[in-house]
């Protein structure tokens, strides 16, 4: 089997662009793994792909052939510990598994594109950017009886803190169902000790969510808020949060 130098450069330029396209969506989330990672999965991935059906072709003896399917093996082993990865760095938290399965379809993606698969790699592209852009609005419209969420509040270990935390939730009729403390963590540098602290509300139908959080940024003590394991910034509308 022979590949030109002209179809191993488009197969590498076209894993660069599907696999940016992904990264692209998973960087303007803030996630771990986003624009470059995917992109040097993608290539990486289609790079192996053509050295195991390609590269080994004339070193291999008459009567024997090569597998090409042993180093997309490994490819895939060895992409679910980078995926476990951008899990691990959520703090507990599950909330990377989306970017780790984004990952998984990326190498997959790369090793179509490094066989020349391309109408495969193309629609799984498209059908995981569809997934991502649009099921995510679905998901929030279709779920969204589900009231129970998840908040938590980084802050400064100070006396009072779950009291003014308790307060702001009592007056936005948010029903506290479980809360847990994490071990403080010391900044010898600021001479602080910085605790998460983990709760599970129900929230009313008629919540305003804006004002809730806008309120635990001004609360002293309180450095960053999160809902459901996104960040809160300030910046979202009411929709954001439901």
């Amino acid at each position: 089997m022979y590949i030109s130098e002209w179809e191993i450069v488009l197969r590498l330029a076209l894993a660069v662009v599907l696999g940016g396209v992904i990264g692209f969506e998973r960087e303007r989330h803030n996630r771990p793994a986003g624009f470059r990672t995917h992109i040097l999965v993608c290539a990486g991935s289609a790079l192996l792909m053509m050295v195991s059906a390609y590269g080994f072709t004339a070193h291999v003896g008459n009567g024997f052939e090569s597998d090409p399917g042993r180093i997309a093996a490994g490819v895939v082993t060895g992409i679910g510990f980078i995926g476990a990865g951008t899990i691990l760095q959520q703090r507990g938290s599950i909330r990377g598994l989306t970017t780790a399965a984004t990952i998984w379809v990326v190498s997959g993606v790369g090793l179509a594109v490094g066989i020349g698969f391309y109408l495969g790699s193309v629609v799984t592209t498209a059908l995981a950017m569809t997934s991502l852009l649009t099921l995510r609005r679905v998901e929030r419209s279709f779920f969204y009886r589900r009231r129970l969420k998840r908040l938590t509040v980084r802050a400064i270990d100070q006396p009072g803190l779950l009291g003014r935390i308790g307060s702001t939730l009592g007056e936005a009729m948010v029903n506290i169902r479980k809360s847990e403390l994490s071990t403080p963590e010391q900044r010898a540098e600021e001479g602080v000790e910085l605790i998460n602290i983990e709760f599970l509300v129900e929230v009313p139908r008629d919540l305003d969510y804006k004002w809730l959080f806008s309120t635990f940024r001004e609360l002293e003590g309180v450095t960053e808020v999160y809902w459901e394991g996104e960040p809160v910034t300030g910046e979202e509308s009411q929709a954001d949060y439901l």
